[in-house]
């Protein structure tokens, strides 16, 4: 494999910005990606086989809106703009950005113009998100589509190879996206295309070695994929210089903190079991906002850690399982709006002893448990469904007590047993129950009851970016409904959200 064969892409703030990066790990394409700000000489260091430029939320034509260095398209590689990098290429180079014009949200018609390096189809589909528009061309470009309202949609340089387009190429909403993408890396860039996770494995375990080099560890176990398998791979390259801590927050699901330590002594992990849960329910106690419960789990977590590392001689790193969209949704990257603040990438307090070790922060979860298997752990960890690190602090909303909690682990247990009876558990993405804080009249028997609801959520995912609800057969859910109002005390009525991602997150909470 040629480890120098990279495609940088620049990041502009774009929420698109990791699909591009995914597009091309699909087309085995070994690609790095950098903030705006990086200068040419960093650039360079990763001697690049061509660049693409990403979408981002600005206006160009802002007086403070992100702005790129010219030298970019004097390096000799093939460039690609997408969004707001065609309109960067536009700019820089002596072109015109309009802002006055209708925007244009949605899939949209593309309409070839001319003979063009990067799309073949004469007609297809494509996401537009945009305000601003190229209104003039730069010297030496010349327009290879429009959309069916007139606006430039790609431009082209050929003997340059600068290319750009309004449209966005990664999504899956665009027709023909990949095979653009794939005109770029290997028809113009002429990458060969040989790069995996294997090979990111094996590097990754070099990098961590010469990071790290003799110092230990603590990382900060919450019982999920992502923080497991991050521990299995820092093991292979420090030993036993890592020391893991799980906490038990009080916020796990139903016998979850028993099950998670025998499966961490059967994988080899040297851990320290600590007992916090009456700690987090005291500082959560009366906390309704959800963004205060993920910031003081967060804060409670480190402070855990910070506590246990004391005890560790030589501990100068936090090892955490964060993973890209946990970076996304917290809005970490300059221009990308907050969606919701995660444990692992919010919350840490400035005073913070250790440095954080985050080897997984620009993976997918389905490449983390592609990593899981390379690195031989057993399938009951990898194949375990995502479970957020607050835990069921962000499905018990409102109010957490311990008697909320117990009725919420009630019904999630018997939600997921009656999937895996039916044989439907392990082809969900993701199943859990939400405790809403809100009553509701019932009949049981001959008595009146007021108690609370119990939300069924089942979702179907590749990446936790986007997610479809699962269709539950009806007679699957009467049972579980059933079960959970006769088994569950405090609960009378069972409701099932039918909402995809977007417009709503995963979680609740």
């Amino acid at each position: 494999m040629n480890r120098n064969e990279n495609i940088i892409i620049i990041n502009c703030g774009s929420q698109f910005t990791q699909l591009i990066a995914r597009r091309l790990r699909e087309m085995k394409i070994h690609s790095v990606i950098l903030n705006w700000d990086k200068t040419i000489d960093e650039i360079l260091t990763y001697q690049p086989k061509g660049i693409i430029i990403s979408g981002g939320p600005d206006s160009v034509n802002a007086p403070d809106s992100i702005m790129i260095d010219k030298k970019i398209f004097e390096i000799g590689c093939p460039v690609l703009g997408i969004c707001y990098g065609m309109q960067l290429i536009a700019k820089v180079l002596g072109g015109e950005v309009n802002s006055e014009k209708s925007p244009e949200y949605g899939v949209t018609e593309i309409l070839r113009t001319r003979e063009s390096m990067l799309i073949s189809s004469e007609k297809f589909n494509a996401l537009m998100s945009h305000g601003d528009n190229v209104s003039k061309l730069p010297e030496s470009f010349i327009e290879t589509s429009k959309t069916q309202s007139g606006i430039i949609s790609s431009i082209e340089n050929k003997d340059k190879k600068i290319f750009g387009l309004q449209f966005h190429p990664e999504v899956i909403n665009t027709e023909k996206g990949d095979e653009i993408i794939k005109n770029f890396v290997f028809e113009i860039c002429r990458c060969s295309g040989d790069w995996n996770l294997s090979d990111w494995v094996e590097s990754t375990i070099k990098n961590i070695k010469d990071t790290v080099k003799d110092k230990k560890v603590v990382c900060g176990l919450s019982g999920g994929v992502d923080s497991s398998v991050s521990a299995a791979l820092v093991n292979k390259a420090i030993g036993e210089n890592l020391q893991c801590v799980f906490v038990n927050h009080g916020l796990m699901r139903l016998n979850e903190p028993e099950s998670v330590m025998e499966q961490y002594k059967n994988i080899g992990l040297n851990v320290i079991y600590v007992d916090a849960s009456e700690k987090f329910l005291n500082e959560l106690s009366g906390v309704t906002d959800p963004e205060q419960k993920r910031k003081i789990i967060g804060r409670l977590f480190i402070e855990v850690f910070e506590e246990e590392a004391k005890k560790i001689k030589g501990a100068e790193w936090l090892l955490q399982g964060t993973i890209y969209p946990d970076v996304i949704e917290s809005g970490n990257k300059k221009g990308a709006a907050l969606i919701k603040s995660h444990h692992n990438v919010g919350g840490l307090p400035e005073h913070m002893n250790l440095k954080l070790l985050e080897p997984l922060r620009d993976l997918f979860k389905d490449e983390v448990r592609k990593i899981g298997k390379i690195i031989d752990m057993p399938d009951e960890i990898i194949s375990r469904q995502p479970f957020p690190g607050p835990g069921l602090g962000v499905r018990c909303l409102g109010a957490i007590t311990k008697s909320r909690l117990d009725v919420l682990r009630e019904a999630d247990a018997i939600f997921r047993e009656e999937l895996k009876l039916a044989g439907l558990y392990k082809n969900i993405w993701q199943a859990f129950c939400v405790l809403l804080p809100v009553k509701s009249v019932g009949v049981m028997g001959d008595s009146r009851t007021y108690n609370e609801v119990i939300v069924l959520r089942a979702i179907n995912s590749t990446d936790a970016m986007t997610a479809e609800w699962s269709k539950i057969d009806l007679n699957i859910l009467d049972k579980i409904s059933k079960r959970i109002c006769n088994e569950v005390k405090g609960v009378n009525r069972v409701v099932m959200d039918v909402t995809s991602k977007p417009p709503a997150t995963i979680e609740w909470e």
